[in-house]
């Protein structure tokens, strides 16, 4: 399963990835955001019920809402979103129960959205 040390070594293994901090980590490509720490809210707790996971959640932008309901209803122990989240290409994901080599991908292709055209291209070209 993995961890936030997987997250921090994917994230910054891919070109031009900083992380910042405040209260929680956010990974950036040329300060656009494509993954971050996600702790839920009052809100979450109350719409999720019982079925509110107490682990380490990651947000992570998806390419459309299609693929963000197409995750949750594929692995439903993995993908999860809340209200909060209608309408928005994003998923969260219970960090604890993703395979490491299943968050790269989708941390590979979330930073693929977010990056320069040119700097995505030069990544998928190597």
């Amino acid at each position: 399963m993995a961890t936030w040390d997987d997250v921090r070594r994917i994230a910054l293994a891919l070109p031009e990835t900083e992380e910042t901090s405040s209260d929680t980590a956010q990974w950036r490509v040329r300060s656009k955001g494509f993954v971050w720490e996600r702790p839920l809210r009052k809100a979450d707790l109350a719409a999720l019920g019982e079925a509110a996971p107490t682990g380490p959640i990651l947000g992570v932008w998806v390419a459309d809402e299609g693929v963000k309901h197409a995750l949750i209803a594929d692995d439903p122990a993995v993908f999860f979103t809340t209200p909060h989240f209608n309408g928005y290409p994003a998923v969260l994901v219970r960090l604890d129960e993703i395979e490491v080599d299943e968050l790269t991908e989708l941390v590979t292709e979330a930073w693929l959205l977010k990056a320069p055209k040119r700097v995505a291209a030069e990544f998928l070209a190597k």
